[in-house]
């Protein structure tokens, strides 16, 4: 026992989850070159004079505001699953563009500029034509197109060179573009800031941005998506020549250069940057923020080798080494990122359950299994797929769940007219009829849904207030899975975990720890709040008659509890049955003034132990296959009617587990009883000898009108 403490303490100090949460975040992937920056500017901040001083900053600032430009246009290239080599070549032909047009040719900038743009567009849509078009190796496409840009700036250079470079230019606006600053910051990078913004935006947030990620990840699925693939990568390089030439503008306002150095060796510049902040070669996966973090250190590298006066050739060559570490260091996290995040995502803690009661067959106790489900009548047999809640309107017909993603409803009297009353999409798993006769549903991954009587679906809720330090970003829905509607129509759901997904929920049983929550919806003004956090898988929200109270069940908690959220006892918590000999699901009021009470499975000796030994959890979850996992034993599924003090009324179940192996959910309705479950193909019907046959559960909540 001794030991059993301190375990329970140790696990309820050291939050075990927190590393697999940290891991599985798309941020995770920024913190390497977070920590090269700040490395690299604490050593070379230390060793180079004046480096981090606020002139030096303001005058670095010009340079990564052009790389920048450069960096955000091959970005998009890269994250599509491309590459472009041409941009430095571009960048020169920019340069020297814009040089002739405004002082040799005399056009203003209002038109020097855009002409200069266009061409960097006119080179990247050649790109673009022969990569996604013409299905062209970009790497060699791309060389070819910076040998032949180069090749045509040297000529221009080596004819017209002396007659550009006489010409002068005198413009403010010229003059500012080379040495105007805010806030101490040149022009060139403020552009580029507000660019990367706009890019970020795109990215993130609006369709174009999600096509480039698509494509990047899996050209096959994007285009079965109905992605038009070729267009994207054309784009991505006509976006890609843009950002290049005004970069090149830029430069050629701050030197005024006509070097046939220009932009010479800046693609593998560039490329290093980019795939030093951790933008991925084969695409898909990359951000603006890396870029930008991947650029910064480029420049704080180049700039202080510079300060040391070091041979020809060692900048190169250290861009050189660290482009190959950055390019191993991105294989090897994409290969094995996965390997670690399953090895330690599952982080299972201590919990002890109550002394399991006696439930077996002929025992003294409510609880004694028999076989009175094995006399339900099936409907839809066959026919349906993971009908995990019932439910019947006030004409007696019959609704439920499919797994496919549609709201069924089964036609009274006899049930066997089916029809899909509406497609929602996701799994719908709680049903509940509000006052006007509207169809609320939890909707698994997808939130809290609403089916008005014409069919419309209408979105009530997908996310909540997120947990203050939280490292789990629990605004948004995973889980949500049955609910209940008070009388002044605010309607209370649970969530029963936010860790994970419908697919993996069983993974939840297997840490034992309160990952759920319960949330309440406010119809008034849509807002959504957590009210009961930590709960250990919830689900089955029933109002309490007194309107002030509802019921939840905590399924791996093997509990059932009362909520108050109005009344003199507002906030209170109160358990009603502590000790359940199995794990509970759905709850729905009862004819008699009870309640039922789903059950899923029944507990077992060994998981009961298992519980209280989370190290051998952890092992098993990291050196055992997933389907030779320990898990509750979910194949005896029953019904317990309670009542408000806790005292069993009545058990009834399907021992031999051939008709409901798993009862998630039940709903009584004029002398009968419905059972659903999610892993079952039909929805039970049995007769209630003692209930009252003219009861409905819309009545009960909403009189005798309703």
């Amino acid at each position: 026992m001794k030991q059993d403490v301190l375990v329970r303490w140790r696990y309820r100090l050291i939050p075990t989850n927190v590393v697999g949460e940290i891991l599985s975040k798309t941020w995770i992937d920024t913190a390497v070159p977070v920590l090269m920056l700040a490395l690299l500017l604490a050593v070379f901040g230390t060793l180079v004079p004046n480096l981090l001083t606020v002139g030096n900053l303001s005058n670095l600032s010009q340079t990564v505001g052009e790389y920048l430009l450069l960096g955000l246009g091959l970005t998009i290239v890269v994250m599509a699953g491309g590459i472009d080599l041409s941009i430095g070549s571009v960048f020169a032909l920019a340069n020297l563009l814009v040089i002739a047009l405004v002082g040799w040719a005399g056009l203003p900038l209002w038109l020097a500029i855009p002409i200069t743009l266009l061409a960097g567009a006119f080179v990247g849509l050649i790109n673009g034509i022969l990569v996604g078009y013409l299905r062209l190796r970009a790497f060699l496409t791309t060389l070819v197109t910076l040998i032949v840009v180069r090749a045509l700036v040297d000529s221009l250079l080596l004819s017209y060179s002396q007659q550009i470079g006489a010409a002068p230019i005198t413009s403010a606006v010229w003059d500012y573009l080379a040495f105007g600053t805010v806030f101490g910051m040149s022009v060139s990078f403020l552009t580029a800031c507000v660019l990367a913004v706009a890019i970020h935006i795109v990215l993130t947030r609006l369709r174009p941005g999600w096509h480039v990620i698509a494509v990047g990840g899996s050209r096959r699925a994007a285009h079965n998506a109905g992605i038009d693939v070729r267009r994207t990568i054309c784009l991505t390089y006509v976006v890609s020549g843009i950002f290049a030439a005004l970069a090149g503008i830029f430069y050629a306002a701050r030197l005024m250069s006509l070097g046939a150095e220009t932009g010479v060796g800046l693609e593998i510049t560039i490329l290093t940057a980019v795939v030093l902040g951790g933008t991925s070669l084969g695409g898909g996966r990359g951000s603006v923020v890396k870029t930008v973090l991947g650029v910064a250190t480029v420049v704080v590298i180049t700039n202080s080798l510079l300060r040391f006066n070091l041979p020809s050739g060692s900048s190169a060559l250290a861009l050189g080494m660290i482009l190959l570490v950055a390019v191993a260091i991105d294989v090897r996290w994409v290969k094995n990122k996965r390997k670690i995040l399953d090895q330690t995502y599952v982080a299972p803690t201590y919990f002890e359950l109550p002394l399991l009661p006696d439930a077996q067959r002929g025992a003294a106790t409510p609880y004694a299994v028999n076989d009175l489900l094995a006399a339900a009548q099936p409907i839809g047999l066959g026919t349906l797929d993971g009908p995990e809640d019932v439910i019947l309107d006030v004409h007696d017909n019959l609704y439920t769940g499919s797994r496919d993603g549609n709201i069924l409803r089964l036609m009274a009297p006899d049930y066997t007219r089916i029809e899909t009353y509406v497609h929602i999409g996701g799994h719908p798993l709680g049903l509940a009829f509000d006052r006007a006769g509207n169809l609320v549903t939890c909707v698994a991954g997808m939130g809290l849904y609403m089916v008005r009587p014409n069919r419309v679906v209408v979105k009530l809720s997908d996310e909540t207030n997120r947990t203050l330090f939280s490292i789990i970003d629990d605004s948004r829905m995973r889980l949500a899975d049955d609910l209940d509607i008070a009388p002044d129509g605010r309607v209370f759901f649970s969530e029963a975990t936010i860790r994970y997904a419908l697919n993996d929920w069983m993974v939840d049983a297997l840490e034992g720890r309160g990952n759920g929550r319960i949330i309440c919806y406010d119809p008034r003004d849509g807002s959504s709040r957590t009210i009961l956090p930590r709960l250990q898988f919830p689900n089955g929200i029933c109002m309490v008659q007194d309107g002030q109270s509802f019921l939840f069940a905590e399924t791996w908690g093997c509990r059932v509890s009362r909520y108050y959220f109005d009344g003199p006892k507002k906030g209170n918590v109160e358990v009603v049955i502590a000790d359940l000999p199995g794990y509970p699901d759905n709850i729905n009021r009862a004819s008699d003034g009870t309640f039922w009470l789903a059950m899923i499975g029944m507990r077992t000796p060994a998981f009961d132990l298992s519980q209280r030994m989370p190290g051998f959890r952890r092992r098993m979850a990291m050196q055992v296959a997933r389907d030779q996992w320990v898990f509750p034993n979910l194949n005896t599924g029953g019904v317990i009617k309670f009542d408000l003090q806790g005292r069993v009324r009545q058990s009834l179940w399907d021992g031999a587990g051939n008709s409901h192996p798993q009862v998630t959910s039940m709903r009584e309705h004029k002398g009968w009883l419905y059972l659903g479950g999610i892993f079952n193909n039909r929805i039970g019907r049995i007769r209630l000898p003692d209930a009252d046959k003219t009861w409905t559960s819309a009545a009960s909540y909403w009189g005798k009108d309703a």
